[in-house]
């Protein structure tokens, strides 16, 4: 029996690595989003839990709304955004030069990924107390805690893109002549730089989750301190809506770096 063209079209939405028309994929996206929108709302009508415990979707917009004419969630998210943004741009200075090094030469491999490895495992919560103690309790120990959420696992990423390098595109630099130097800056560097790209639109992700936590700590403004303010005062609404915010935020961000990624390096988007 011959399958009709919309039944096969239809299973090769199944098919691993099968590719689906950018429109019909937005539209799913979209849906997902708004079926657990419904969902939310069937569950607090419906009163399947308490309301403090999953608040109304109308109240935590209400709630919102008024922060936001209010003033405190622009300051929060400025001031957010300003710690994220130092706090991962040192990080990837250091991870970046750390991972192409160890990605490229045994040598360094040797000596850097054993103490990246190790140094990866402690969980950053634990060095809180440490953080204040090294560089006191203002922007510089939310810088580093950003910095010691995303710098270990930025350099192993790294390494792991530079290693994926064919070996084919080195050989051709040495048969030209090219020093090894040269080789790793003008054939190896930019062959990963789509997957090291990808690499820190991940990381980066993480940062606005390590930032939450260092905020919760001697701050007068910023998402982690509204949520912990929020908290104390039992109010749900309120952390509902940041929880919210903050997944907006990261998905705004993660969707903007995909699509620079995509205009920095078109020709790799070619070979997808």
């Amino acid at each position: 029996m011959v399958a009709t063209a919309p039944a096969r079209h239809a299973q090769g939405l199944f098919r691993i690595g099968a590719g689906i028309p950018r429109a019909l994929s937005f539209a799913i996206s979209v849906g997902a989003f708004a079926l657990l929108l419904v969902l939310w709302v069937v569950a607090t009508e419906l009163k399947l839990t308490s309301s403090f415990a999953l608040p109304r979707p109308i109240d935590v917009w209400e709630r919102f709304v008024d922060v936001a004419e209010g003033g405190e969630l622009w300051d929060d998210a400025k001031v957010s955004v300003y710690r994220i943004l130092v706090g991962f741009l040192i990080a990837a200075a250091v991870a970046i030069p750390v991972g192409v090094l160890t990605g490229a030469f045994r040598i360094w491999h040797a000596v850097l990924t054993p103490l990246v490895e190790f140094l990866r495992y402690p969980p950053v919560v634990a060095f809180i107390p440490l953080s204040i103690f090294w560089v006191g309790i203002d922007d510089g120990q939310k810088f580093l805690i950003v910095f010691l959420g995303t710098v270990f696992q930025l350099a192993l990423l790294v390494a792991d893109d530079v290693r994926r390098v064919p070996m084919d595109h080195v050989e051709v630099g040495r048969t030209l002549g090219m020093r090894e130097s040269a080789i790793l800056g003008r054939i190896v560097v930019p062959s990963a730089m789509p997957a090291i790209w990808d690499s820190l639109r991940i990381t980066l992700g993480w940062a606005w989750t390590w930032v939450t936590l260092a905020e919760i700590v001697n701050v007068t403004s910023g998402f982690g301190y509204r949520i912990n303010r929020a908290q104390t005062a039992l109010d749900n609404r309120l952390v509902f809506a940041y929880i919210v915010i903050l997944g907006i935020l990261g998905l705004v961000t993660d969707q903007g770096m995909r699509l620079l990624g995509r205009v920095l390096f078109r020709w790799a988007e070619a070979r997808r």
